[in-house]
């Protein structure tokens, strides 16, 4: 793991040693939907999530000072547990940004991993969610598809919206959700296609945050599919509904969340 210093990069949100993962490593462990292995996958490709929380303790924590962001290189570890796809991790505050500059400049790349230990290598040194500044971002996508509705694998798609009162972000229920989110995101348990779920995002605003789940289409068969075994994975109560709205929309009105609602779950 290498650390570079980004004076070019401001914005970046302040790295610290939290061991968020270790907060939910049992309760994860006993989540069935998130131990559900990939099917149709050659057997050296480890979709199991039992295995992304079993290599915690293969990946190394680091004190960092504030303005440091980690370049993950290929572990010199003998063993790790890889994941199907490579993914890439983004931050944004476009409040924080100067004057003028350009939605794509301000979006940082934070790392990119394709085993579960980079993964951890990443997230045990970045804020949680709950501790970044109001109108802060994190994007969690494949590498190769960017974070933003007009890409050519999200233009046709949308998004299921799981809105989050600020009472559930101070209890820690958000950086659970978040968590939980990105743990079936990367181990691919919610679409047993591989192809429909793009990534995710994690939203704080100041009356409420969101996390929203990106999909490749907006066929509602296979969308509610795959926000249904989101919402399982969430173990959020019945009364909870996840809204599904497209990103066509949101380019033509510009507003991340103030959309038409074609469905909800």
């Amino acid at each position: 793991v290498k650390l570079h210093h980004p004076l070019d990069q401001p914005s970046l949100p302040p790295l610290h040693n939290t061991d968020l993962s270790e907060r939910f490593r049992h309760s994860c462990l006993s989540f069935p939907v998130l131990c559900t292995p990939r099917y149709n996958r050659p057997p050296n490709i480890h979709h199991n999530l039992r295995n992304l929380l079993a290599s915690i303790h293969a990946a190394p924590s680091y004190p960092h000072p504030k303005n440091l962001f980690l370049m993950i290189e290929p572990t010199s570890q003998s063993t790790t547990t890889p994941l199907h796809h490579k993914w890439t991790l983004w931050y944004d505050n476009p409040r924080l940004a100067p004057p003028g500059t350009d939605w794509h400049d301000n979006l940082k790349n934070l790392g990119t991993f394709q085993t579960a230990e980079e993964f951890w290598s990443i997230f045990n040194n970045i804020l949680p969610s709950s501790q970044l500044a109001v109108n802060s971002n994190y994007h969690l996508f494949k590498e190769g598809i960017e974070p933003m509705w007009e890409d050519p694998q999200n233009k046709d798609g949308g998004k299921f919206v799981l809105s989050m009162p600020k009472k559930d972000t101070r209890e820690g229920r958000g950086d659970e959700w978040w968590l939980y989110t990105v743990l079936a995101v990367i181990g691919e348990t919610m679409d047993l296609t591989g192809d429909e779920v793009c990534g995710c995002v994690v939203s704080i605003r100041k009356s409420q945050d969101r996390i929203a789940l990106w999909l490749k289409s907006s066929d509602r068969k296979r969308c509610t599919e795959v926000g249904a075994r989101w919402k399982k994975a969430l173990e959020v109560s019945n009364k909870t509904s996840l809204k599904y709205q497209a990103h066509r929309d949101a380019a033509a009105t510009g507003s991340s969340f103030q959309n038409e609602i074609k469905f909800e779950i």
